[in-house]
């Protein structure tokens, strides 16, 4: 292939131009989605329980992820020895946002799994930008025609309540509406720790239903490895990601902290594992607050997790295909 990207004539530094994710090609039409990945933004937070603001998440990663965007013919990676991202191997397209109803839970929820529904009946990989975690809701809800999935959560709380007061789909639920479904047969939920927004009888149901449970302690404890023995092997995952999973002091900009988190590495080990262990078919990342961190760290850490995992998908996806 041709050396870094650069022979248009234009730099393209981070800050020219549309932020698309990772200045990836804009496509509109959802009848026409030709990618190996697609990304969707979900600016959506009515599900909040107390700081709102994860509805600028999407634009906010977009922006950060421009960082990321330097056309050096893909991301070398000199640890793995691997060149993730080529773009004459790799196809990302950024299909915009769901549109939002405010105050309109069903019909946002509706519009974010119609978008995801175009993703996959276009082959490609949905990755989900919220929002808050409800928006996980309508992604699940996207795959009922298609063939089971294991869910594997990052998370600082379990979001496992059943109803409260009538609602049964906020930011609090969709565990236990994920947990529902015929087609997802089993729940890894990692990071749940402290002051949890669900009661010890939350806990009980999740367990009854098929989750697998671990605090950042014990995921510690227990080490990648021992973490990735836990979840079955040769199954299709869909993982979300809350950024409250990974600790304030790295991710201040979300609506419910939690001190006691992940760091990076952990998670980026834990998914590197995972591509191996199955096959990656979803992702959704959600509760980036960005007005809560001027840094803007936040929205950085999410772009980065997200172009490397997608970038260990696609590259074991490659390897899978070369050896059969």
């Amino acid at each position: 292939m041709s050396g870094h990207g650069y022979q248009s004539g234009r730099l393209d530094l981070p800050f020219v131009g549309i932020s698309t994710f990772g200045k990836s090609p804009l496509c509109l039409d959802w009848d026409d989605i030709k990618a190996d990945v697609a990304i969707l933004g979900a600016p959506y937070d009515f599900g909040t329980q107390w700081r709102s603001g994860a509805r600028f998440g999407p634009r906010s990663i977009r922006e950060a992820s421009t960082l990321f965007s330097f056309g050096h013919a893909g991301a070398y990676d000199h640890e793995d020895n691997v060149t993730y991202l080529q773009s004459d191997k790799v196809r990302i397209v950024d299909i915009g946002d769901a549109d939002i109803v405010h105050t309109d839970t069903m019909k946002s929820h509706a519009n974010v799994e119609f978008g995801v529904r175009k993703i996959l009946s276009a082959g490609a990989l949905p990755v989900v930008l919220g929002g808050d975690h409800s928006v996980n809701i309508p992604c699940i809800n996207a795959f009922s025609d298609q063939e089971p999935v294991h869910l594997v959560q990052i998370d600082a709380h379990l979001d496992f309540v059943d109803e409260r007061h009538g609602v049964r789909f906020g930011h609090g639920n969709p565990m236990r509406r994920a947990a529902e479904k015929t087609w997802v047969t089993g729940i890894t939920q990692l990071g749940i720790r402290n002051v949890s927004s669900t009661a010890r009888e939350g806990y009980e149901d999740a367990r009854s239903m098929g989750s697998d449970i671990l605090s950042v302690r014990q995921f510690r404890k227990a080490g990648v490895d021992g973490v990735l023995e836990r979840i079955p092997s040769g199954r299709r995952y869909y993982v979300t990601i809350d950024i409250d999973g990974f600790d304030p002091s790295i991710a201040p900009g979300t609506g419910t902290p939690s001190h006691g988190g992940f760091v990076y590495y952990e998670i980026l080990e834990l998914l590197a594992g995972l591509v191996k262990r199955g096959l990656v078919v979803g992702v959704d990342l959600v509760e980036v607050a960005p007005d809560y961190d001027h840094t803007g760290t936040t929205a950085i850490l999410a772009a980065q997790l997200l172009l490397n995992f997608i970038g260990r998908i696609m590259h074991q996806r490659g390897i899978t295909q070369e050896g059969e």
